[in-house]
């Protein structure tokens, strides 16, 4: 069964930092490019940041850029987003999710070129 599961969330104080992990099974995500997402209350999801198979290259939402790092250990099949200088707006559920994909990155912007969905982990940022 292919599975991707979250962990690493959690409630931080405004400033503060987390590093989510994104874990599969069942597949190899050395073929694959990840994206990871996030949808807070009220909101549509949004993509946060996508890295390429080789994780050779990444692309960020403005809002989290230079504050986000995404990182892949394809030896332990788990990605990995480093959240520093965490914001009150940086509060969401935070899915990760994967696409094989070729050269480069997937989009950003656009959840249907995702078939592989983890169900989520929770970041609140808050006093």
């Amino acid at each position: 069964q292919l599975q991707l599961v979250e962990s690493g969330g959690g409630v931080v104080q405004p400033g503060g930092s987390l590093r989510l992990s994104c874990a599969a099974s069942g597949f190899n995500l050395e073929y694959h490019a990840l994206g990871w997402f996030r949808q807070a209350p009220g909101k549509e999801r949004e993509g946060v940041s996508v890295i390429s198979v080789s994780g050779g290259s990444t692309k960020y939402a403005d809002s989290v850029k230079g504050r986000f790092t995404f990182s892949r250990d394809n030896d332990k099949n788990t990605v990995y987003l480093q959240m520093n200088r965490l914001k009150p707006e940086d509060s969401a559920v935070y899915y990760c999710a994967a696409t094989p994909w070729g050269y480069g990155t997937p989009p950003l912007d656009n959840t249907r070129e995702y078939p592989y969905w983890g169900r989520g982990t929770r970041v609140t940022v808050s006093s």
